[in-house]
């Protein structure tokens, strides 16, 4: 007979997704799902609206990462403009710049502070009632008065670019339609502000120090967990340098050799195709000359520093080579080393942001320039998470006839899927049932990737991580539910 348990507290994870665990005659792992049960269909319904609409109306996304979608829908509305992005003036790159880079420092923190460190600090299997930012702020107070300010660094800079800190408006076709003032410069570069640029820097100098710490402490475990062969993707410039906002899309193997050589993102149609499966909405991307088996590729920030030949600015770069030493290894296929990276990539964006605040181009300049029309625009970018394209094609009405979106959830969607099997093979093959650990630690898992099933679907609530295991015959044995 099935047996129903009902866990709570709420999961730390944006969107909708069940697991199913299969077992075969002998009680062991056979297969497992990571399914996402929900559907937006942006895809769809943008169809028909005017094209200059597409970077408003895709913010509507995800109320997390709004900037990502303005931006990369931008750039594609650029295009169809007439204007690439090379073409656009510096003041109008530097601002989307600076606006891309305070949202990525936002969404990191939020991440690390909020959803993945009561996982750290209080460890996989701690009680249910210490696996939250409440137990979090109660315990390490200084570690969450950081975290919070940190994100709000992040959402303040958004704001003084964009005029609100989620669903601003910054873009026009082929530029933007304001600069920041000198005085809205002049306060995130003010020593004596806590929300001052140099403050930044160090505090995510210390929160490094404290992962190096942690990895030290508990390396097995770290190196072991979820542990996986895969290809990296990521976007690098023409030096080979690590660049969020524009550049060509390399990939690597788990051993890394290049199976994507720097191509232009305008030609991703020709290497990338997409499968799907009757058990998920989100779908499979993967690169065509390998295939869909082996094909697929992890993004975000443990993929970039995997890809990069080095990252542009020196105190990030110092720690990734630090990262990439302690590893012991060329490429890093251990899914826990996402929190550290994405911590380097914090300190990269601080950096930038400093270097940005800095420059005149900032508060003057040509803000928009005009190109002959086209009717087709892709705009790809490095979004918190990964990977991050938009595809438009228009009639000559300029009213979008088709989008195509992968996110950056959609690339991880196998990797989620194989950091889940992996919990299973090594947690639910030795006890043969469904413990509250386990199926922390399949969060843990699915976590580490940082996912936004929502925008990965293209259905509005609270995360529902529901985990069913099946025997040989197909029968519901068990299934506990997290909502």
């Amino acid at each position: 007979m099935s047996r129903k348990i009902t866990i709570d507290p709420i999961t730390r994870v944006e969107g909708h997704g069940r697991v199913t665990i299969h077992l075969d005659d002998y009680g062991q792992v056979k297969d497992s799902f990571f399914h996402i049960v929900e559907f937006r269909g942006f895809e769809r319904f943008i169809q028909g609206h005017p094209y200059w609409e597409a970077p408003v109306f895709v913010q509507r996304l995800c109320g997390i990462c709004p900037v990502s979608h303005h931006l990369a829908a931008s750039k594609a509305i650029d295009q169809i403009a007439g204007i690439d992005p090379k073409d656009l003036s510096p003041t109008a790159t530097k601002l989307r710049r600076l606006m891309h880079y305070g949202q990525v420092f936002q969404s990191h923190a939020l991440h690390f502070f909020y959803l993945a460190s009561p996982d750290l600090l209080f460890g996989f299997d701690a009680p249910v009632d210490k696996r939250n930012i409440v137990a979090v702020a109660s315990e390490h107070r200084d570690l969450a008065i950081k975290g919070i300010t940190m994100r709000r660094f992040g959402q303040e800079i958004i704001k003084a670019v964009a005029g609100k800190r989620i669903h601003g408006i910054l873009t026009v076709p082929g530029g933007v339609h304001k600069t920041i003032t000198e005085t809205e410069r002049d306060y995130f570069l003010d020593g004596n502000n806590i929300e001052s640029i140099d403050t930044m820097i160090e505090w995510t100098k210390e929160v490094i120090n404290f992962m190096k710490g942690y990895h030290e402490k508990n390396r097995k475990q770290l190196d072991e967990f979820a542990f996986f062969p895969s290809g990296h993707l990521g976007m690098v410039n023409d030096q080979g340098e690590l660049d969020l906002y524009d550049g060509k899309l390399r990939a690597k193997d788990f051993e890394g050799n290049i199976i994507l050589n720097d191509i232009s993102t305008d030609s991703y149609q020709e290497y990338f195709a997409e499968a799907v499966a009757n058990w998920s909405y989100m779908k499979f991307p993967y690169l065509k000359n390998i295939g869909r088996e082996k094909g697929w590729n992890r993004v975000g920030p443990m993929a970039r520093l995997n890809v990069c030949d080095r990252i542009p600015t020196p105190l990030a770069e110092k720690e990734r080579q630090f990262y990439l030493d302690f590893s012991g290894h060329k490429i890093i296929n251990s899914t826990m080393y996402y929190h550290w990276a994405r911590l380097i990539e914090m300190l990269y964006c601080a950096e930038e942001i400093k270097l940005l605040l800095n420059d005149p181009d900032l508060l003057s300049g040509e803000l928009v320039r005009q190109g002959k029309p086209r009717n087709k625009g892709i705009g790809i970018i490095e979004a918190p998470r990964g990977t991050l394209t938009h595809h438009y094609e228009v009639d000559d009405k300029g009213m979008i006839t088709r989008c195509n979106l992968i996110v950056s959830t959609t690339h991880n969607n196998d990797a989620m899927n194989e950091a889940v099997k992996w919990v299973a093979q090594h947690v639910i093959s030795r006890h043969g049932n469904i413990t509250d650990g386990m199926l922390n630690q399949v969060e843990v898992a699915i976590r580490a990737y940082d996912p936004c099933l929502s925008c990965a679907t293209q259905a509005l609530g609270q995360m529902s991580l529901t985990a069913e295991l099946y025997n040989h015959k197909a029968e519901l044995i068990d299934a506990r539910t997290k909502n």
